[in-house]
């Protein structure tokens, strides 16, 4: 005679069923795209799976939110690293719409797709006929789980391995990118040979919620530009932009 196993039993046993997982070949594989052998597979697995392909009481567990939580923190750590050593001349206020750039959801999907690793991530059926495996926010939320899953099993150096791998395409682009008004000025004074620009305030207007600042820039022997905005670097990228145009006019 057999006994029927408790209804906790069936449960789990259900549950375990139905949880998604990828097949060895696979996991090899998606590690080959990694450029990461995992000592804990489960991290990978973990960081490929979907909210949708798990129940709602499996997926603080098992889907990847909060590696992609965890995620999002170290990419922004490392790409901040890549630019304060790569660029070294270049202010705060001209490396943050480049860390900015290189950290969007875009740019984690764009290295997502570029690896391959969009054919291993684990969606439900409904998920996957309404697009989920192209859809950007997707593929960013994964690629950024991903990160923090190479992160907790092989530490900075392997996530740094990683980044450094899947976003090589977006680092090469870097010279054909729209720079900063006031990047572009600065380079073209030191190819020049002439001091870097001197930007000033020459005058504030408007209430405290709502400012307006004068911003006049200067090259030894170049002349000025003024120009106005609603901070002062707004100003000054504006000013810096009417000094190339007055440059280009000159030349």
């Amino acid at each position: 005679m057999t006994h029927a196993r408790p209804k906790r039993t069936r449960q789990r046993a259900a549950a375990k069923a139905v949880r998604p997982g990828i097949s060895e070949a696979a996991i090899l594989e998606a590690e080959i795209a990694c450029g990461h052998r995992f000592k804990d597979k489960a991290l990978l697995v973990r960081g490929m799976t979907h909210p949708s392909a798990v129940s709602a009481a499996d997926s603080l567990q098992h889907a990847n939110q909060r590696l992609e939580f965890l995620g999002d923190r170290v990419l922004n750590l490392l790409i901040a690293e890549r630019l304060i050593e790569r660029r070294r001349n270049e202010t705060e206020g001209d490396l943050a719409p480049r860390l900015n750039r290189l950290v969007k959801k875009g740019a984690c999907a764009e290295a997502f797709r570029y690896l391959g690793l969009n054919a291993f991530l684990l969606l439900s059926d409904s998920e996957v006929a309404s697009g989920g495996r192209d859809r950007e926010s997707t593929l960013g939320d994964a690629c950024e789980a991903v990160i923090a899953a190479i992160y907790l099993d092989g530490g900075l150096s392997a996530a740094r391995k990683f980044v450094e791998k899947a976003w090589a395409p977006q680092f090469n682009s870097g010279p054909v990118e729209t720079k900063d008004p006031k990047t572009l000025l600065q380079e073209w004074a030191q190819g020049q040979g002439h001091p870097l620009p001197d930007y000033v305030v020459t005058g504030r207007s408007g209430p405290d919620h709502a400012p307006e600042y004068e911003v006049e820039v200067r090259i030894s022997g170049n002349g000025a530009a003024a120009a106005s905005g609603p901070s002062k670097r707004d100003a000054e990228r504006q000013a810096a932009a009417r000094m190339l145009e007055q440059l280009k006019g000159n030349t």
